[in-house]
């Protein structure tokens, strides 16, 4: 079987075919979004399954280019090839071109459909699963976007082969994440093995229905869909205060990671998580991406970008934080005093 539907709308792809793409029949138009890496390494996998006269549109890899100047360019090619809302937009790529190609659909002529095929760890598990759009604006991450479902999501684990380390390994800290979050057992085989004993084969689909599940039951995150932001409050500021400094600049997972100690290290004080859990998250992830070094001065810089986070109200920082470990809890109201107690905890490891 070339793909199997994992959940609604969601395809695990083991192998590409014209069967595969038959949907595509259906619409007048299709373009092809990637950037340098996809288009090297993934579109020869799917170009000659789509049918000939597709339009392709290559964007700059990098969150730094997930902006407004680069989706106009987009609309602009769109707009140029006389695209109509019968037309569809396959987004072939990590994050960021699921994020802000998602978003140029969505938002071209009131919206037309797209397609989400993630070609990173991260993508695959997170990014590409419940219908999140959006660009950066003025330095903070996904500021601007909308909430709008995709046509359908082909995920093909064979593009992870394709992926260099670092990336591979800022994929996985949402599998990380997801397990601490959702599944104590789970976590608990994760944690026996390295990064590199991993079978992602099997992994990708449990992640898979761990987001789908939380996503479903919450479709505009206005409650339990908080709880897939663990590590993402203090991890974004993080990555957006480190994204232009270019010797320091971090990847997505890389950043999360670290808020994800930091807010296991808020659990375990304001919720009472063991000494041991709190240890567990520590020595693993440490054990996985090393340390980095965050000074006073970037502390400083990193605590005010925290009052932009979309789940806060008001002047209220709110994270989600952990029960114990395999169980998270949303709207945790949180001062700024303890986010900078938990950045020296960090520190102090």
């Amino acid at each position: 079987m070339e793909s199997r539907e994992i959940t609604s709308g969601v395809f695990i792809v083991s192998k590409f075919s014209k069967d595969v793409f038959s949907f595509l029949e259906n619409f007048t138009k299709i373009a092809v979004i990637f950037d340098e890496n996809s288009k090297k390494y993934c579109y020869p996998l799917i170009k000659e399954f789509i049918p000939e006269n597709h339009l392709t549109i290559q964007i700059q890899s990098g969150e730094e280019n997930k902006n407004l100047e680069t989706c106009k360019s987009v609309w602009d090619k769109l707009t140029e090839n006389s695209f109509d809302r019968k037309s569809i937009v396959l987004n072939l790529g990590g994050g960021v071109i699921g994020d802000m190609g998602g978003f140029c659909a969505a938002t071209y002529k009131r919206g037309i459909s797209f397609v989400q095929i993630p070609t990173t760890l991260l993508s695959q598990v997170d990014a590409s699963v419940g219908g999140k759009l959006g660009i950066d604006f003025n330095g903070f991450k996904n500021h601007i976007g909308v909430f709008q479902l995709p046509e359908r999501v082909l995920v093909h684990p064979g593009f992870i082969k394709t992926l260099v380390k670092e990336e591979l390994r800022s994929g996985y800290a949402e599998v990380i994440k997801h397990f601490l979050i959702a599944d104590k057992e789970k976590w608990d085989l994760l944690k026996q093995k390295q990064l590199s004993a991993q079978n992602f084969d099997q992994l990708i689909p449990e992640n898979i229905l761990i987001k789908n599940q939380v996503v479903t039951s919450d479709p505009k995150e206005k409650g339990l869909r908080k709880i897939l932001n663990f590590g993402h409050t203090i991890g974004h500021a993080i990555e957006t205060h480190l994204l232009f400094q270019k010797p320091r600049k971090l990847l997505h997972g890389e950043a999360i990671a670290i808020g994800m100690i930091c807010e296991t290290y808020l659990s375990q004080k304001l919720l009472g998580l063991s000494e041991s859990d709190l240890k567990e998250v520590s020595d693993y992830i440490l054990q996985t991406y090393g340390k980095v070094e965050l000074n006073f001065d970037d502390i400083d810089q990193i605590l005010p970008l925290m009052q932009q986070d979309k789940k806060n109200e008001g002047n209220r920082l709110n994270f989600s934080l952990l029960e114990y470990n395999g169980k998270a809890v949303f709207d945790q109201e949180i001062s700024e005093d303890m986010a900078r107690e938990s950045l020296l905890f960090y520190n102090s490891l």
